[in-house]
């Protein structure tokens, strides 16, 4: 980790993000609204031309969504960075149950470093980002540049300074009256916002600490990774870019936050004090092994006195566990299973409300407000929660308590100078703590 800059200037950044928080709109759900604009795409008038850049698993499933949520939402745009991860991208979209409304033509289906820019200058009004992590601090900033809304898959950056730039384009596309959505989907359960109602009008009285975690087996991605003869050093690790910091951010970012974004919702989205964590990667064999931790514990200090208490491992054969629980003066509350508890134990409320699919109901909302000419904007929450990851693998890798002015004003940068498949890509060297 770098040397963070002068304290004076990390205390500016904190006082940033306040102001934002402060200036934003709360609406149900934690949804930040800006305030209402023309109604552009109002009900019947318009159909949304929409564009994919990132056309993995992921990727795709965003691509099908978000046809879902509006009948007269089109695809006509799409970029990858792999001609084979497009072309079968594209072959099961056009397979879907929404595939009439895939029009992605050959001159609009874009490869290459240059793709995002070329699936946002093809007059398309929404551009889904789902590519690696790494890469959206970039490709998000082009979008706001041009004048599009946005759905940002998590997280929306692997570093400090990719906080920062989104951060500033989220506070850009307010002005601009865009729409940029979270894949931080968890916000749009509807059990888990009628729980997170429950600790917010006080029902377990003042919460004292949350405890959260995400601890499964490895994710659907290849390992041993595959690597085949003709592929430069960049193009396998882009290929395998889940296995290596840089691209992900390690799994405490990639996939752990979004247990880490429900403690930070219990907590109103303010930023802790400080982090310290543990780590190591244990139970991952073969060569290359990937630089990515397979185990972390991180302890989040709130400066009344609060604790953030998240666990997250990626280990085949273990007990698994995806939870949130928040423990209150008078109760306790599972996020997830939607269920309230006295101090005795007894339940006393359960979410017994309609039930959705939360990667669906962040599309519908976003198209729905749309067409009613309200823009969402989830920037300062998605900001936020990556960077309380960011700074949770800080405190793993390096063994070292890292305060958030620390953490939000490093100039750490994980990424290579330049884009270019002969470019050496960054050493993977596995983080050791005390001498990283």
């Amino acid at each position: 980790m770098s040397e963070a800059r002068s304290k004076p200037h990390a205390r500016t950044l904190r006082r940033e993000f306040l102001r934002q928080a402060t200036a934003a709109t709360v609406a149900s759900g934690a949804l930040l609204q800006a305030a209402k604009g023309a109604a552009v795409h109002a009900a019947g008038e318009e159909r949304f031309r929409v564009g994919l850049i990132g056309c993995g698993g992921r990727g795709t499933g965003a691509a099908v969504q978000a046809l879902k949520a509006d009948r007269a939402t089109e695809l006509v745009a799409m970029g990858d960075l792999f001609p084979d991860k497009l072309q079968a991208s594209l072959s099961r979209l056009k397979k879907s149950q929404v595939g009439d409304r895939v029009l992605v033509d050959a001159d609009h289906a874009f490869t290459g470093f240059d793709a995002y820019q070329k699936v946002i200058a093809s007059d398309v009004d929404i551009v889904l980002l789902a590519s690696p992590p790494h890469f959206r601090p970039k490709h998000l900033q082009a979008c706001i540049d041009a004048g599009k809304h946005i759905f940002v898959e998590k997280p929306i950056a692997v570093d400090a300074p990719g906080v920062r730039q989104v951060l500033k384009a989220c506070r850009q596309a307010e002005e601009k009256q865009l729409a940029v959505v979270s894949g931080l989907c968890w916000r749009y359960h509807f059990g888990a916002r009628a729980a997170i109602d429950q600790v917010h009008s006080g029902k377990i009285g003042e919460v004292v600490a949350v405890e959260t975690t995400y601890n499964a087996s490895r994710p659907g991605k290849p390992f041993p990774m595959i690597r085949k003869p003709d592929w430069s050093p960049m193009e396998f690790q882009i290929r395998n870019w889940y296995w290596f910091t840089w691209l992900s951010g390690d799994h405490i970012v990639e996939q752990a936050i979004h247990s880490i974004d429900k403690g930070a919702w219990v907590f109103h989205d303010e930023p802790p004090v400080a982090a310290i964590g543990l780590g190591g990667l244990q139970a991952r064999f073969g060569d290359p092994r990937g630089q990515i931790y397979d185990h972390h514990a991180v302890l989040f200090e709130y400066a009344d006195g609060r604790r953030h208490y998240h666990y997250c491992r990626q280990m085949p054969g273990c007990f698994n566990q995806v939870a949130t629980h928040v423990l209150g003066a008078r109760g306790t509350c599972q996020i997830e299973r939607g269920t309230r508890r006295n101090l005795q134990g007894k339940v006393e409320w359960k979410y017994e409300g309609p039930k959705n699919v939360m990667h669906q109901t962040e599309h519908d909302e976003m198209y729905a407000a749309l067409r009613e000419g309200t823009i969402l904007n989830n920037g300062i929450y998605m900001c936020r929660s990556t960077m309380l990851a960011i700074m949770g693998r800080m405190a793993t890798y390096t063994g070292q308590r890292v305060t958030w002015e620390e953490a939000l004003a490093s100039e750490e940068s994980l990424g290579p100078k330049r884009y270019d498949w002969s470019e050496a890509p960054p050493e993977p060297t596995i983080a050791v703590p005390g001498l990283t």
